[in-house]
């Protein structure tokens, strides 16, 4: 419904957003390096499959019998998902949240805490995406995307800076500015919608539910003692 482009909230404690851009620029690299025809199953190595994680405890190194062509254990795959992406669309919606909204939540917790938080979120959204599809055929079906990191970066945002005005594309085309309360509020809102309706495509609502948590939870720990939630004193 909305698409994000620019946020009115300027950095406070930091000269400079290098984590967020470093992020998104190893994102772009490996799309770029995966999209000059790499064999497919080199992508499936290092993504998460729900069946072969838990068929090695999670902690037990690379699955065996697989198809992958390189031997990943399993647990490195809860970190190295997040930088593989499916198509140019799906890595570009992602890149564009973190871009807009990154920045203000690495500002609020610091460069190596943000680097921190953003893999516990995409960590712990792999997980519940694993643990929701176990015993179904998504189980078997490979995991990417950073959709479940930048999820967490979103509920850290929500939960700091709901009264920011927020430039964005309204259905795609028309420009305007609201609140980010309701643009984040109605993209967290939608991502429990969509795990109730049955669903024919291969998104993995439950990963940006385990995301949103999981960086609703952390960031109250996370962030600096000095900066306050829900936009407190903001005049």
């Amino acid at each position: 419904m909305f698409i994000p482009v620019h946020d009115d909230n300027p950095l406070k404690s930091i000269p400079f957003q290098y984590v967020t851009l470093t992020i998104i620029a190893i994102n772009v690299g490996v799309f770029v390096f995966t999209a000059m025809g790499i064999d497919p199953s080199v992508v499936s190595s290092f993504a998460v499959r729900p069946e072969e994680l838990f068929f090695v405890d999670v902690v037990g190194g690379p699955a065996p019998a697989t198809n992958d062509l390189i031997a990943v254990p399993e647990a490195f795959t809860l970190v190295s998902y997040m930088f593989f992406h499916g198509d140019i669309w799906h890595l570009m919606g992602n890149m564009l949240f973190l871009w807009v909204f990154g920045d203000n939540v690495e500002d609020a917790v610091g460069h190596i805490k943000f680097l921190i938080f953003y893999f516990a979120c995409g960590i712990f959204a792999a997980l519940v995406h694993a643990y929701a599809v176990a015993g179904t055929p998504m189980a078997g079906v490979p995991l990417i995307g950073a959709s479940g990191a930048v999820a967490g970066v979103i509920a850290a945002y929500l939960m700091l800076h709901p009264r920011v005005q927020v430039w964005v594309l309204a259905f795609k085309v028309i420009p305007m500015q609201i609140s980010a309360a309701v643009v984040l509020g109605l993209w967290a809102v939608t991502q429990f919608v969509m795990v109730i309706i049955p669903q024919v495509d291969p998104v993995a609502w439950w990963a940006h539910i385990g995301g949103l948590v999981a960086g609703a939870v952390l960031i109250p720990f996370f962030k600096r003692p000095d900066v306050p939630l829900f936009d407190r004193g903001l005049a």
